[in-house]
C-alpha cells in the first residue's frame, strides 16, 4: 500500500503536548538503557503510542526496520522522502516493500520538481551546494511530514559513522518536536544483512554492488572494501549527513 504526501501535510495532530512527549523519551530511554534488542524498543513503542501516531523513516536501501516495526505496529506510515533523485533500483526497492509488507509506504515530496528546482535556482545544485539541496528536497519535506505524528522511527546505527556512534535508542528529537527512536542502532551491517536474509525481505541490489550507503544517485559513489561505509555520500566534499539526523 502506498500514498503520497505533498511537503507541508502530514498525518492528523498528535493529541500529547511536547512537553509529555519529551517526558516519556527520557521515561523510554531510562526504562530501554544503551542495548535493548530493537524488538524490546518497539515494543515499548507499541505500548506507549498508536499505530497512527508513528512513522518509520526508510532509505529504501532495505526493508528491515519497516519489517520489524510492522510486526508489532502493522500498517504502519513508512516515509520514503521522493527527491527525484533517486537509483532506479531504489525506486524498485519501495515497490516491494509497498507490496509485500504490512505497511504503507508514503512518498514526501518536496515542494519543487527537479526541473522546477532547477528553473529557480539553477541546473544540478546538488553539485554547487549539497547542502541546500538537501534542505530543500529531504530535510525540509521531512520535518513537515512529522508534524502530524508522536514519534519516529529511523535506521541509524552507531557503526555507520564516527559522528554516530552515541546513537541512542530512544530520544527527544526537539529540532522535529517528537520522540525519536533507532531500534537498530546496536546493529552492524552483517547484522542487517543476516536479518533480510532470514527472512526473505526485499533489498537494494545496490548493497551488494559497493554501495552500503544509499542516496541520491548524483551523490552516491561506490566504497573500497575496508572503507568508512558512509564515504560514499557527497564524495569529494566535506558534507558527511544530509541534515535529518542533527
Amino acid at each position: 500500500m502506498s500514498t503520497e504526501l505533498k511537503a507541508g501535510a502530514g498525518a492528523a495532530a498528535p493529541h500529547r503536548t511536547q512537553e509529555e512527549l519529551q517526558a516519556l523519551a527520557e521515561s523510554g530511554a531510562a526504562e530501554l538503557g544503551w542495548d535493548a534488542t530493537a524488538q524490546e524498543v518497539i515494543a515499548w513503542v507499541a505500548r506507549n503510542f498508536a499505530t497512527s501516531a508513528v512513522a518509520v523513516a526508510c532509505s529504501m536501501a532495505d526493508a528491515v526496520l519497516p519489517a520489524l516495526v510492522a510486526d508489532q505496529l502493522p500498517g504502519v506510515d513508512v516515509l520514503f522522502l521522493e527527491t527525484g533523485y533517486h537509483f532506479p533500483e531504489t525506486h524498485a526497492t519501495r515497490n516491494e516493500v509497498a507490496a509485500n509488507l504490512r505497511v504503507n509506504v508514503v512518498d514526501v515530496l518536496p515542494e519543487t520538481t527537479v526541473a522546477e528546482q532547477d528553473s529557480l535556482l539553477g541546473k544540478d545544485l546538488f553539485a554547487r551546494d549539497p547542502a541546500q539541496c538537501c534542505a530543500l528536497r529531504k530535510v525540509g519535506p521531512l520535518k513537515k511530514s512529522l508534524t502530524g505524528y508522536e514519534l519516529w522511527f529511523t535506521g541509524v546505527r552507531r557503526d555507520e559513522a564516527p559522528t554516530r556512534t552515541n546513537t541512542p535508542l530512544v530520544t527527544w528529537d526537539a529540532n522535529n518536536g517528537l520522540v525519536k527512536v533507532n531500534p537498530v542502532a546496536t546493529w552492524t551491517f552483517d547484522d542487517l544483512v543476516e536479518y533480510s536474509d532470514d527472512n526473505l525481505l526485499p533489498v537494494n541490489p545496490l548493497l551488494s554492488q559497493g554501495y552500503p550507503s544509499i542516496g541520491c544517485a548524483p551523490c552516491t559513489k561506490k566504497v573500497a572494501a575496508g572503507e568508512d561505509p558512509r564515504s560514499g555520500r557527497w564524495a569529494g566534499t566535506s558534507k558527511t549527513e544530509c541534515g535529518l539526523h542533527v
